[in-house]
């Protein structure tokens, strides 16, 4: 498709949960729809971070696996067959008077009447470790797309949020030991994750760093130091999970002219941005009172395509109907 021009009623720029549900509405409300998005593969950070960790906060689902959720909502969107743009990053976005035209790195230039963005967070590229040059791929990473590939090893988690604590937790029955270590004595993961953890065979040790990292062609061991006391020990791992979270890029999107707020995109009560025909949705964009939850992205995303609706087509109306109505 490099190249091609693509005509569609509505591209949405980010293939995460948020985008993936509103790619369902807009099939749901007759818009053709195209989804974009730099990784290769839908489910944004979901299935590039944490394809396993269980999510407890998505109405409906008791308990759902991240990539479990990301499949169903895929498999949502299909019946309207969006078209899909993966591994093409939005590189320059110009506003006409009746249409947006998003031109991607790779030269493709999409014209829509009216643009979605639910980028999440934009790039995200995990802080290193210090002392982990050279080690990558050879026993650290910093996410753990599937957990069976640690099973039956001795595991140390470096970092005090939630991803650490997710990781601890659900290694805990798959890996032979767990040690999580963090250079405080607070730590940012939610309170009950932090419990559990604490109350399983997992070791936690805080006021620790990680000091240096022993092996060859793997990691055998890694030395430890205590920061209150300078006290060095070594422990025998033979994997390293980096959780020190990851730092944000919206990159090109910086230069579009869209208000922002500390790398978010700044959108009113119908999910508007400053530019016509632009919306956002999704942790991405920022208003008061704004909490970042996978239920409420999606609560964003219908009400983002249903005020493009007029956009798209004037003679429609923002309330979309009752999905029950139809059929």
């Amino acid at each position: 498709m490099d190249g091609d021009p693509v005509e569609i009623d509505l591209l949405i720029i980010g293939a995460g949960p948020a985008g993936l549900f509103a790619a369902y509405y807009a099939g749901f409300r007759s818009f053709s729809v195209g989804l974009m998005d730099s990784l290769a593969e839908p489910g944004g950070q979901v299935t590039a971070l944490y394809p396993e960790k269980m999510i407890f906060d998505v109405a409906g689902f008791p308990a759902v696996k991240g990539q479990v959720l990301v499949d169903a909502l895929v498999e949502q969107a299909a019946q309207w067959n969006p078209t899909y743009l993966l591994g093409h990053r939005a590189e320059e976005l110009a506003v006409g008077p009746d249409r947006v035209v998003v031109t991607t790195h790779r030269g493709t230039a999409v014209a829509a009447k009216a643009v979605l963005i639910t980028g999440g967070i934009g790039t995200f590229t995990p802080r290193p470790l210090p002392d982990g040059d050279g080690f990558e791929g050879r026993g650290l990473r910093y996410f753990v797309p599937k957990l069976d590939e640690l099973a039956g090893l001795d595991v140390l988690i470096v970092g005090g949020g939630d991803s650490a604590f997710d990781w601890a937790q659900s290694l805990e029955p798959l890996a032979r030991s767990v040690t999580l270590i963090h250079r405080r004595d607070k730590f940012r993961a939610h309170e009950s994750t932090v419990a559990k953890v604490l109350a399983s065979r997992c070791t936690v040790l805080t006021n620790h760093e990680v000091a240096r990292i022993h092996g060859t062609d793997s990691i055998t061991a890694v030395e430890i130091l205590s920061n209150l006391t300078d006290e060095h020990r070594t422990l025998d791992v033979q994997s390293v999970v980096a959780a020190l979270g990851f730092t944000a890029d919206l990159g090109p999107m910086t230069r579009w002219g869209l208000n922002q707020e500390k790398r978010h995109i700044v959108v009113d009560t119908a999910m508007r941005t400053n530019l016509p025909r632009v919306f956002a949705a999704g942790d991405i964009a920022v208003y008061p009172g704004k909490v970042k939850l996978i239920a409420v992205g999606f609560g964003e995303a219908a009400t983002a395509v249903n005020n493009a609706a007029p956009d798209i087509d004037p003679s429609l109306h923002v309330f979309p109907g009752h999905s029950s109505d139809v059929g």
